[in-house]
């Protein structure tokens, strides 16, 4: 099937190539969700490749105005205007309105000038003004006969969620592209859900998109796209934390995921940044990515522990990647770190933290899919991976993790705080290892100049995990009441 793009690279690639040719595409959603500016985008990238498009408006804004909120746009090429991309207002002819009116000279166009791409933007206007009795097929013969050019005919209009339900239009169109901007906290989400494309597969869910200075920038969704789990590999990584290989019977399985829990200031980006010095000690490709501190941070934090992270030679030593979720959302968030992950193909990854994106996904159900998608794509790259999350008590018993994390992850390290002769002690212990066997032993554990290092276990207490442990005589003789 000859596809034609969009000039969006990620839409061509949730559409699985970019739209058939010859084929009738609508493009709906609220006034200001974009969909002006995507048609646009799709006029003038293939005015790029040398292709005619036209672009009809109707009840519209006027042209001149068009122009003006086009031109801070990259894509944007004034010299094309008149020449490969033509603005022309669609006016009834013969007496009639609606489609029927205007369909001749769509056609005219089609026929005469042979456009890859033609436009009508707004097209729900037309149905209003076309009889409820002929608009149907009205539009499939319209449709029928542009579609005999080769051309791609782009219906934009402010279509509701009854029109995409029960709209004539809808069950004539090859494609349905529907856009949203919806409020989410202090922040605007803008998403982009392929709701019908005939013959052809596509990348469902809704996508995540910005309009920024080149456009719209489109981000499929993670967890539409599964990556393929790798073979795994054989043998053990090294975390470069004295005594912590030894409680995991060797260090890590390769391609495993590690979850560190702990409170905050408990040691979790230290232990991060300690398994990303290691794999650089041993010429290995490592990539951290940050959702709390910059890079500028985080090499200041390695640096006060004896590691030199700045890298000499890239991509081989650690990369850093430096996001912020709450800003740009879930779909923005998984596109860089997939980009980074092909690009570097890296053999650790550290993740710091899922905390953000637990938060950021708040409200939906994704996190756990999302989560999922992440910790395969690292899978997939051959890597092995620790994943850091925040837990919400300082003290006490019971520990909370993000919900489905415990599922996703293959190992679990917890890092705790305890309580003792007045002093604040830290406690480690390796809660879960799905492959391997492990030492199952609570041990104390301090952050000194070398980093994480484990001393060794809490002789004679009891209750380390609650936070306040009790010498173990003392906890017998209460119990039998001695």
């Amino acid at each position: 099937m000859d596809r034609l793009g969009t000039g969006v690279a990620g839409l061509d690639h949730v559409l699985g190539g970019g739209l058939p040719v010859g084929s009738l595409l609508i493009i709906a959603g609220n006034p200001g969700t974009g969909k002006t500016i995507l048609a646009q985008q799709m006029c003038f990238a293939n005015a790029r490749q040398g292709r005619k498009a036209v672009y009809f408006t109707t009840l519209s804004e006027p042209h001149g105005k068009l122009v003006r909120h086009l031109e801070s746009f990259a894509f944007f090429d004034p010299a094309a205007l008149g020449r490969s991309v033509e603005l022309v207002h669609l006016a009834p002819v013969g007496g009639e309105g609606g489609v029927e009116g205007v369909a001749p000279e769509i056609i005219r166009k089609c026929y005469e000038e042979r456009p890859a791409i033609v436009v009508v933007d707004s097209s729900r206007a037309l149905r209003e003004l076309s009889s409820p009795a002929s608009y149907r097929g009205a539009v499939y013969d319209l449709a029928s006969r542009a579609a005999h050019t080769g051309a791609v005919l782009v219906l934009v209009g402010a279509y509701d969620e009854e029109d995409l339900a029960g709209g004539a239009e809808f069950a004539v169109a090859d494609s349905v592209v529907s856009m949203a901007n919806e409020a989410s906290g202090p922040f605007d989400r803008r998403w982009l859900r392929v709701l019908k494309l005939r013959g052809s597969d596509y990348l469902s869910g809704r996508h995540g998109f910005r309009i920024g200075p080149e456009g719209i920038e489109l981000y499929e969704r993670l967890e539409s796209a599964p990556v393929p789990r790798g073979a795994g590999a054989e043998g053990r990584v090294a975390t470069g934390a004295p005594g912590l290989d030894e409680m995991m019977r060797g260090g890590i399985p390769a391609t495993d995921q590690t979850l560190v829990a702990g409170p905050s200031g408990a040691g979790k980006t230290v232990l991060g940044l300690q398994f990303v010095a290691e794999g650089a000690s041993r010429g290995e490709r490592c990539l951290y990515i940050s959702l709390q501190e910059n890079e500028v941070e985080l090499l200041r934090k390695a640096r006060s522990f004896g590691w030199d992270l700045s890298r000499q030679d890239p991509p081989e030593g650690v990369s850093f990647l430096y996001i912020q979720p709450v800003e740009l959302g879930l779909d923005a968030v998984g596109a860089r770190v997939r980009d980074a992950v092909r690009e570097i193909r890296p053999h650790r990854v550290v993740l710091d933290s899922i905390t953000e994106i637990e938060r950021a996904a708040r409200g939906s159900d994704r996190f756990a899919d999302y989560l999922w998608s992440l910790v395969e794509l690292f899978r997939a790259a051959g890597s092995t991976s620790v994943l850091t999350v925040e837990t919400r008590t300082f003290f006490g018993a019971s520990f909370e993790l993000a919900y489905g994390a415990s599922f996703v992850v293959d190992n679990i390290v917890l890092l705790r705080y305890a309580e003792l002769e007045s002093e604040i002690r830290r406690a480690l212990g390796v809660v879960k290892m799905r492959q391997s066997d492990h030492v199952k032993s609570l041990v104390e554990f301090e952050i000194g100049g070398q980093g994480l290092r484990l001393k060794g276990k809490f002789a004679g207490l009891a209750g380390v995990l609650t936070g306040t442990p009790v010498r173990a005589a003392e906890q017998f003789r209460e119990f039998f009441n001695r």
